[in-house]
């Protein structure tokens, strides 16, 4: 339910209230503000970092996919992989099987 019986005046509050906003001044940064933005930037685009840290990371995420892999609970495809495997290596015995 609206309130706009019991408030008459509320559009008139509204436009009250909007013209109070509009009329204050624009919000300004602090003084040197500008300056201290463009000095941290420049402090850390300088800032030397070492490269060798993360490539040493690389092998740590090649074992935990390795692990991830191993204990997923793919076995079962593991084994027919190796199935496979027999049977095509028994692929060239048998035609020159003797029977």
């Amino acid at each position: 339910m609206s309130d706009s019986a019991a408030r008459p005046n509320a559009d008139e509050e509204w436009e009250n209230l909007l013209r109070q906003w509009r009329a204050q001044p624009g919000a300004q940064p602090r003084p040197y503000f500008y300056s201290r933005v463009q000095a941290r930037l420049i402090r850390e685009t300088t800032a030397v970092h070492a490269p060798a840290r993360t490539w040493l990371h690389w092998p740590a995420y090649a074992v935990m996919l390795v692990l991830l892999l191993l204990l997923s609970g793919d076995d079962p495809a593991l084994h027919s992989m190796s199935n496979t495997n027999q049977d095509s290596s028994k692929w060239l015995e048998l035609p020159f099987e003797s029977k």
